[in-house]
This record gives C-alpha cells, structure tokens and sequence, in this order.
C-alpha cells in the first residue's frame, strides 16, 4: 500500500458492513419506515425546538463526534463475530429523548451519504432502528431512575443499553421477515442471539461513557444545569477525547459484525447492493489506499463534520421562530 512503509506498525482497516445495505428490504418496507422516521424526526425537530438549551447546542456536536467515532471500533466477539456500539441509548440518556433522536439520524446519514456505510433506500430503517428506538429506550429507563444512587443510575443505563441492541436486532429481524428475505423462525434467533453478547459491549461503554461524565461534568445530566452552565474547555475536550477515539479505529477488528454474520450464515449476503457511488468508502481516503493512516484521517473528518451538522442542527432550531405567547 501507498503508505505502509511510512506506518507500518498500522494495520490495514477493512471495516465490515454496519448497517442494512439496500437489497435486503423490500420497496414496500424500506418506504414505509422512510415515513416513520420522518414522522418522529418532525416530532423530534419540534420539541427540541421548544426546550433546547444554549449550551445543548455544542453538547449534540460533542455527542455525535464520539457517538460516529466509538462506532468505527468493532469489537470482537464469539464464534468470529464482531460487533460496534450503536450510541443512541447513551444519546438519549445525556440529550433527552428528541435531542438524541436528531444525533443519531445526523451520524447516521452521514455515514451512508459519506461513507457508503448503510444503503440509501434503507436508510429510513438503519435511523429508526438504531438511532430512534435506541434513543427512547436509553432515556426512558434512565429517567425512571434519575432521583435514585449513582450506582442504580449507571446499572440502570448499561440494561438500557443492553435491551437498546435487542430491541434494534428485533426490528431489523421482524423487517428482514416482512421483506421475505429470511424467515422469521431463523432469522430472529440468529440476529437477537449474536446481538446478546454485542449489547453487553454496548452496556460496558455506554456505563463508562456516563461514568467519566459523571465524574467530571454530572450537570451534564441535568437538563436544567446543561442550559444554565458552560465552559469552552469542556467542549474543546469532548472533541479531542473523540478523535482520540478515532485513532484506534485501525485496531478495529475485521471480523464480519452482528447483521453481516447472520447474512453470510443464511444466505442473504448476495442480496446486498452496492452504493450507487462512492465518496469516502470504507472510511478511507481514495487516494491514500486502505491504509491505517487513510482511515484515521477519514475518520477525523467524519467526527468533525457530524459535529458541525448536529451544532448547525442545533443552532437552526434555536434560531426558528417558536410558537407566538399569547399576549395579555
């Protein structure tokens, strides 16, 4: 490769597929999940609208950088498997429910509009299953315990984040079954199976992520104070912990994730359609090869640009004329 003798000590990074590829879901599916999630984000829009706080605002760019860059390191886990965090349950727990939402959609469509990481037609599908769903889930349970210790709080969030990954392997399954691509009694066991010991990966991070926080910054996790309370250096150095993150992507393990494995396995891998073009693919600079080097570069510029689009987000809803009061 163009650069190995300059890195060597970086391994090449072939990154499996993470998301649905067009050609696994039918027209009919794949449309009717594009109006769902259409429908939540208008919801989302609107209530992040009337209730986010200025300082929310670098926090989503702050969360969607790590969200983007922890996804990028698949771990390994059993019989060849690997598996990555999906981030919506921890999205969810630290930016309320809507706010979430509209990270993860934007971490997610850049990564299949950048990256080809995830089919287009899908991707209505790949931003409710593992942006919409996941984010509710994080923030309900967690919510239901906020009064409670530390200790519950951090427990509570690593089951949330757990059942965030069964319930996204659960919509993906029951998706693949109505698109007749796999039968129900096979490909449930399968995706919910593998995805058991992936969510206890997710679980782990996810508490870590919240400890950390915690620990340096709990009014984080308090809405009223997140408005209220600020500071450059908090934000400066959420960006860099993020694309410190992204320096390990090349470490990542190759082998196939969660939803990858189950195709090879049933025979539906075939189906998968290539994006119809290519821009940064594979998390790599075209130019620069599949080279470790390649991929950290591509992964900087990923964490920086969802930043900027979750802050413009941000910044667009904080400028948006809100409902009139009524005078008096």
């Amino acid at each position: 490769m163009l650069l190995s003798p300059i890195i060597p000590f970086v391994p090449e990074y072939l990154p499996p597929a993470m998301h649905i590829p067009d050609g696994f879901l039918s027209l009919v599916i794949s449309v009717i999940l594009w109006i769902v999630t259409i429908a939540l984000l208008v919801v989302a829009t609107r209530r992040t609208q009337n209730a986010l706080g200025e300082r929310q605002i670098p926090l989503m760019g702050i969360m969607a950088a790590f969200i983007f860059a922890a996804q990028m390191i698949n771990f390994p886990v059993a019989g060849g498997t690997s598996g990555h965090m999906l981030g919506g349950a921890l999205a969810g727990i630290v930016l309320g429910p809507w706010a979430g939402m509209l990270v993860m959609a934007s971490v997610i469509a850049l990564q299949a509009l950048l990256f080809q990481d995830g089919g287009l037609l899908v991707m209505g599908a790949n931003i409710f299953n593992m942006g919409l769903l996941t984010a509710l889930i994080g923030y309900g349970l967690y919510r239901s315990v906020i009064k409670q210790s530390q200790g519950i709080r951090l427990g509570t969030a690593g089951i949330a984040a757990w059942l965030a990954v069964m319930t996204a392997a659960l919509a993906t399954s029951l998706q693949l079954w109505l698109s007749g691509t796999s039968p129900l009694r096979i490909v449930m066991p399968a995706m919910l199976g593998v995805h058991a010991l992936i969510g206890i990966g997710e679980a782990l991070i996810t508490v870590a992520a919240l400890a950390f926080i915690m620990r340096v910054r709990p009014d984080l996790l308090e809405t009223e104070a997140v408005a209220a309370r600020g500071g450059r250096g908090w934000i400066v150095g959420g960006v860099v912990v993020a694309l410190i993150v992204v320096l390990f992507a090349p470490w990542a393990s190759a082998d196939p994730d969660g939803l990858e494995r189950v195709a090879e396995k049933l025979g539906f891998i075939g189906q998968g359609l290539d994006a119809p073009y290519q821009i940064l693919p594979d998390y790599t600079i075209p130019f620069l090869g599949e080279t470790g080097l390649s991929t950290i570069i591509a992964g900087i510029i990923g964490a920086l640009v969802v930043a900027a689009v979750a802050v413009g987000i941000g910044r667009l809803l904080r400028r948006s004329p809100k409902t009139a009061p009524e005078s008096g």
